[in-house]
């Protein structure tokens, strides 16, 4: 027998305990006989001030992170999603692989994870060689983000960061913060934009950003949902979210 609502795929996603826009944003994007069911990873609200603080913030997850990955897989998804973003890309490739590794070993499920969720995105787009990035970041965080793109060959042309002061503040991001980071790197140049952050509500913004640059902007949290759904073999097509979720 399978599960009455979630007969198509259950989803297990792990976030901080700070994050309050993955869980709205995944619902969202939710098609019918799919369900999400959230584990949070312990973490206090930590300042994000400097690099200091934030290299602090990364090291506070490891404590908590196997444990949400255990609670949340008591309820037996078929696929776990990382929904905390900068450990994907921490240590660049090398680092975003072994951490994948790690969580898969775990969980004994597929796990989809925001930076390679990114990069599978970007390969969608077969004309994107250069890249912007928006994040909520400190420098040292945007520094590994910047790695890891360039680990799968893609050029880095400018990082915007709203440098938000701690981990509940970055989903209090305006939506006006978040339109002129983009303008300012579609501005630069490049043939696409990704933005990291998964406390960043940006794929509705994302949606219509689309349509006036006239370029790809990956979401982080609409790329890793619509990894999840195409690895279990859900093509359904979700307005609203950009183009990813909509014709991909």
């Amino acid at each position: 027998m399978t599960d009455r609502l979630g007969y198509r795929l259950k989803i297990g996603i792990i976030i901080p305990s700070t994050n309050t826009t993955v869980q709205p944003e995944t619902d969202a994007m939710r098609p019918a006989g799919v369900t999400n069911h959230i584990g949070r990873i312990h973490i206090p609200d930590l300042p994000l001030t400097n690099d200091t603080e934030f290299e602090a913030m990364v090291e506070a997850i490891g404590p908590d992170l196997f444990g949400a990955v255990d609670r949340v897989m008591t309820c037996k998804p078929d696929h776990l999603v990382m929904a905390m973003s900068i450990p994907t890309f921490w240590g660049g490739k090398a680092g975003g692989d072994e951490l994948l590794a790690r969580l898969e070993a775990r969980a004994g499920v597929p796990v989809s994870m925001g930076s390679a969720a990114c990069v599978e995105a970007l390969r969608r787009f077969a004309h994107v060689r250069r890249i912007g990035i928006l994040t909520p970041y400190q420098p040292v965080g945007d520094a590994h983000v910047a790695r890891y793109f360039a680990d799968h060959g893609y050029e880095v042309s400018k990082v915007v960061s709203l440098m938000r002061p701690s981990e509940v503040q970055i989903a209090h991001a305006t939506e006006t913060d978040i339109r002129e980071g983009l303008k300012t790197l579609a501005a630069s140049g490049v043939d696409a934009i990704v933005q990291a952050g998964t406390d960043l509500a940006v794929t509705d913004i994302a949606d219509e950003a689309e349509r006036w640059l006239g370029l790809p902007v990956i979401a982080i949290n609409a790329a890793t949902y619509w990894r999840a759904l195409r690895h279990a073999g859900i093509a359904d097509q979700i307005p609203g979210r950009g183009v990813l979720l909509a014709s991909h």
